[in-house]
């Protein structure tokens, strides 16, 4: 691995959490998945609820999902107020989701009309760190679930739990740090439902790469639905410029699309495929987690330069097939950046099978222009003029000097820019 690369997956590197929530028999119902920001197991400091929601929910629940995180149990998912009025569990499926609201939400009333909106159609939800305020009343009566913490003496436990289970019989109550076995024994004889504290485990560090979009390509996304009326030619644009946006839209078209499976052939067919509603709502969370902290790397570039390279060359194909071209470029060096095989992302993104054998074995024109490109990089020119000859015969090679000059120029043009408007 060359040292860019291993910075690149150094610095890609995305931490989450995990903590099991156990039924009376101590055995596993759920896991609920924690925000982190490094290798230390905390929550960080400064971070506020919007932040983390936005985190989690694109550099994991996206990339990785639920199903793998909590291991194919249910998955407990904090979502900050701002995030749940605004739809965001939509974006996932309701299968084998339990959305928290969290204890420092403020507009009760929104979300209780977003949690009854959303539970017609599947989402099950759980109240966190139930105090006994009157103010939660209302959410009280939609949820499935309420969460409150071990409080000492023991007997306020119980007695909470009691009250709960008597004013609210079809909730499932979840009591959270317990820490001995004595605890466990009072609140499960109080009636509780289910379990979780260090007595049984601590929160499990799960680490996975990932790569984080530029700010330049957040905020022209973030200008571009701001229009009355959005363009979706104009979205994908330049949804087209950033990697990282480009596996966002596809994993989102695919978690949009739950069990009914659909193969991507482009960029515009995710983005006309998950909708008005649905892009305006991944872009505004987008910027909220402020995932375009870091700058670019050259690993990105690479991938820039590789997709217009396949762009412009198969550009006599016509426009389908020089977005497709585009579409696998970026994709070529995923495997690089996320540090995960490319047949677990072809398999991930669903890719159309022509695609995939283009990505992945370099068939047909689209692998054929893949490979090329992969030659030219190398500066093999001998076997890249013998990938021209196979595929293209009747282009010069001279051709090929052209194209080199246009995509780098094309990778250089989005680095800088984006590394002016970090600076």
């Amino acid at each position: 691995m060359s040292s860019e690369t291993a910075k690149v997956k150094n610095n890609a590197v995305q931490y989450i959490a995990r903590q099991a929530i156990l039924n009376g028999e101590q055995q596993v119902h759920a896991y609920e998945l924690l925000y982190r920001d490094s290798h230390n197991n905390v929550f960080p400091s400064g971070v506020s609820d919007g932040l983390a929601t936005g985190r989690l929910f694109f550099n994991s629940l996206l990339f990785i999902g639920l199903d793998r995180l909590a291991a194919g149990s249910l998955a407990f998912v904090n979502f900050s107020d701002e995030t749940l009025i605004q739809e965001l569990p939509k974006l996932l499926s309701p299968q084998g989701l339990v959305v928290e609201i969290v204890e420092r939400s403020k507009d009760i009333e929104s979300l209780t009309k977003t949690v009854c909106k959303l539970s017609k159609v599947g989402y099950r939800f759980a109240l966190d760190d139930y105090d006994g305020d009157a103010r939660w009343e209302p959410l009280l009566e939609v949820v499935d679930f309420v969460k409150i913490e071990v409080q000492l003496p023991i007997i306020k436990t119980t007695m909470m739990v009691k009250k709960l289970k008597r004013q609210y019989p079809r909730l499932k109550v979840v009591v959270e740090r317990i820490e001995t076995l004595e605890q466990f024994n009072f609140i499960r004889s109080a009636g509780a439902d289910y379990f979780q504290g260090f007595f049984f485990a601590k929160p499990e560090m799960l680490n996975h790469g990932n790569v984080e979009p530029s700010k330049l390509a957040v905020f022209d996304l973030l200008r571009c639905t701001a229009k009355k009326s959005l363009c979706f030619k104009e979205v994908q644009a330049r949804v087209a410029k950033d990697l990282s946006l480009t596996a966002r839209v596809l994993k989102l078209a695919n978690a949009k699309a739950g069990e009914d499976r659909i193969e991507i052939r482009s960029i515009s067919q995710a983005v006309i495929y998950l909708g008005e509603d649905a892009i305006r709502q991944f872009v505004k969370v987008l910027a909220l987690s402020e995932l375009g902290a870091d700058k670019p790397t050259e690993l990105t570039k690479l991938g820039l330069n590789r997709a217009k390279f396949l762009e412009l060359f198969l550009k006599p194909g016509g426009d389908e097939m020089a977005e497709q071209g585009y579409l696998i470029g970026l994709m070529s060096v995923l495997d690089a950046i996320l540090d995960v095989e490319l047949s677990v992302i072809v398999d991930e993104f669903s890719l159309d099978p022509n695609l995939s054998s283009a990505l992945l074995n370099y068939k047909g024109l689209i692998g054929g222009a893949l490979r090329l490109a992969i030659e030219v990089e190398r500066n093999n020119l001998t076997e890249a003029e013998l990938i021209l000859n196979a595929i293209r015969p009747a282009t010069e090679v001279q051709v090929l000097f052209e194209l080199i000059i246009q995509s780098r120029a094309y990778g250089d043009e989005m680095f800088a820019v984006a590394t002016e408007i970090d600076e």
